[in-house]
């Protein structure tokens, strides 16, 4: 099952700059603000600002309940794994892959 899209990744150049022109724009201060990430909850959906990011663009993020079998989905449509399913804290798991017209497409599983 997926939840659809509810977390968006932009990827920036400057943390700091980023984070006041999204506050601005949400109207809401970040719910998680670090050197490495900053968040902003918004009703159900999440926006993140990553410095340094290794994605070239923006990453859409489809929530999944089983991201090993929904990443096979994908690289058997032809989709290139970009980066394969790991942790990245708390026990969530991100992968992100190309698809054949060259969208980004992540998928998270809590």
């Amino acid at each position: 099952m997926s939840e659809g899209i509810r977390t968006i990744l932009y990827p920036v150049r400057d943390l700091e700059q980023a984070k006041a022109r999204f506050s601005e724009l949400a109207g809401v201060a970040p719910d998680a603000d670090a050197p490495y990430y900053v968040g902003f909850t918004i009703g159900d959906q999440h926006i993140g600002l990553v410095p340094n990011s290794p994605h070239p663009g923006v990453v859409p993020y489809w929530h999944v309940d089983d991201i090993r079998a929904k990443l096979k989905i994908l690289q058997d449509s032809g989709a290139e794994t970009v980066e394969d399913v790991k942790e990245v804290g708390g026990g969530r798991l991100v992968a992100t892959v190309k698809d054949p017209d060259g969208n980004l497409i992540g998928l998270l599983q809590d």
